[in-house]
């Protein structure tokens, strides 16, 4: 058997061919009858691939009127922000956006410099623009063309409403089910206009100088520079590219741009564990090239193709675990780094994510919100200021500007990144050493994802579980003390199952993507244990299916 080449330099046969791949966006033709060529909204927009006839310029154009549909019906008629990634199918999918856009009578803002825009800077646009507002005339929304850490075979598409964050399973439901009408139509109702005149009548709007001038509200930049922390920023080839620079010049920091390159192929990446291209700053693989030059820095971190997530490296501990970062940061940022903050913000959680973060609120006397897995479920309480820190398994996560205000309802992998920094420059410990210190005081936790295989059926079962499905009373050796199938902490229906013990725990969550379900697994009790509670968990889930 080969030798797996995850974590090694691409080679010229692992590279998409760009011009085909642009081809396809323009002559593929959806069959509205194959639900794999329709339009889904999954947890951050619709997804998929011209070269799988799941993601070209009809898919667009449908899901752009439908957008376009929606939000006069919800009254929304002010400036529509629109900001794209590197991938090479996002500026074919901005183009035709735009046509659509304008010959709606949209009023259309993309970037002044024509360039790339990072998630966050279109959310911290839509934010700055409404004044916190959620209804009224003239509001604002968005639209970011980006499947994120995917590969560059695949193309995004989500739409952010007035609050700046992910629209909710509400707006998007709608959105797809007008967008797949439209395409059975053949397109009828669906307007458009040449896209020089788009182009043309769309007005600039500075979303990086914007977005970079306005750190120091939410960061401690001044300490990061008295500091002198030497920072290496790799864009990973994505939107990020130019706004790193920036921030090194406006913010005058030592930093660096590891990698300043954009190709829309990512031929300068290192392999996922599948041997796949795939920007996931998260991955070791993937962030393969910067581990390696972690001792240049004293801190180096990464983003993926849209800057929404993070992956943060220190000398000492290379890449840290996403799950492992978000413990420490709100550990910090809860822990007196923001007295202004409300005495009563609360800290947000995906179920999926570490059962550490349990342990670090309770030791600070913090509230926990634990919700089902997806950016939106965080957008009101940072619209409010009722949740100060937002984060997710994924290496996503946000949080309230110094003064306890929002700063963006979506995830922000810049300003997760800088953190880091900040972090090191006012405690003199790495991220890394501060996490070690949680694990001497609360254990340490054995975390992973597994898939196993399950068809439609299978997974539509899985999301609709009721607790009495699950029979079993224990789990790896403990009593279960808790069968959830919504989130307690707020009551919304998590798609799937996770099951709890004293130490340990599992959810499983049918892939919206792909014929499996994942198992996310954790427990204080180590790696063998945690063995048996991914193998049982796939007895339990099995044996509620009807398996």
């Amino acid at each position: 058997m080969a030798a797996s080449r995850a974590g090694t330099p691409a080679r010229p046969e692992d590279l998409v061919d760009v011009a085909h791949l642009v081809t396809a966006y323009y002559t593929g033709d959806p069959d509205p009858d194959d639900v794999d060529q329709q339009v889904a909204f999954g947890t951050s927009g619709h997804r998929g691939s011209s070269l799988r006839t799941s993601f070209n310029e009809t898919h667009i154009a449908a899901t752009t009127q439908a957008i376009v549909d929606h939000r006069r019906e919800q009254g929304y008629d002010g400036p529509l922000f629109v900001g794209r990634d590197t991938h090479g199918l996002s500026e074919p999918a901005w183009a035709t956006a735009l046509e659509v856009l304008v010959a709606n009578d949209v009023t259309v803002l993309v970037d002044d410099r024509d360039g790339y825009t990072p998630t966050p800077a279109v959310s911290h646009a839509i934010i700055r623009a409404n004044g916190g507002r959620t209804s009224g005339p003239g509001l604002a929304d968005g639209i970011v063309v980006t499947p994120s850490h995917n590969p560059p075979s695949d193309g995004g598409f989500k739409y952010n409403p007035p609050h700046g964050g992910p629209a909710d399973s509400d707006a998007t439901t709608v959105i797809a089910a007008r967008a797949n009408e439209l395409i059975r139509a053949g397109l009828s109702g669906v307007q458009r206009v040449p896209f020089a005149r788009a182009r043309a009548a769309a007005q600039g709007y500075d979303f990086l100088g914007t977005y970079v001038d306005d750190l120091p509200s939410v960061l401690d930049v001044d300490r990061i520079r008295e500091a002198g922390v030497r920072i290496g920023a790799d864009p990973l080839g994505g939107a990020a590219v130019h706004y790193w620079g920036e921030i090194a010049e406006r913010l005058r920091l030592d930093l660096t741009v590891v990698n300043p390159l954009v190709d829309p192929t990512w031929r300068f990446m290192t392999l996922d564990w599948d041997e796949k291209i795939r920007m996931d700053c998260s991955s070791p693989h993937a962030m393969a090239s910067l581990i390696g030059r972690k001792d240049e820095y004293d801190i180096a971190t990464g983003n993926d193709a849209d800057a929404d997530r993070h992956g943060i490296v220190t000398p000492d501990a290379g890449l840290m675990n996403p799950n492992h970062f978000l413990a420490v940061a709100i550990g910090y940022l809860f822990g007196g780094a923001r007295p202004d903050w409300p005495e009563t913000a609360r800290i947000g959680k995906t179920l999926v994510s570490s059962s550490m973060i349990d342990r670090v609120a309770a030791s600070l006397g913090k509230p926990l919100v634990e919700v089902p897995v997806g950016f939106k479920w965080f957008v009101p309480g940072l619209i409010d200021g009722s949740f100060g820190f937002g984060g997710e398994e994924s290496a996503g996560a946000s949080f309230l500007r110094r003064d306890g205000s929002t700063w963006t309802t979506d995830k922000d992998g810049l300003l997760l990144a800088l953190l880091a920094s900040e972090i090191l420059a006012a405690t003199g410990r790495t991220p890394s050493e501060h996490y070690a210190d949680l694990v001497a005081q609360h254990g340490e936790p054995a975390y992973a994802r597994v898939d196993a295989p399950a068809d439609r059926a299978q997974k539509a079962a899985l999301a609709a579980l009721s607790p009495e499905a699950v029979a079993a009373t224990s789990l790896a050796g403990e009593e279960i003390t808790g069968k959830l199938t919504e989130a307690p902490g707020n009551g919304a229906a998590i798609g799937g199952l996770k099951v709890t013990t004293e130490s340990a725990w599992f959810a499983a969550r049918p892939s919206g993507t792909e014929d499996v379900y994942k198992i996310y697994a954790e427990s204080f009790r180590g790696p063998d244990h945690l063995a048996e509670v991914q193998a049982e968990a796939r007895d339990v889930v099995s044996a509620a299916l009807g398996g």
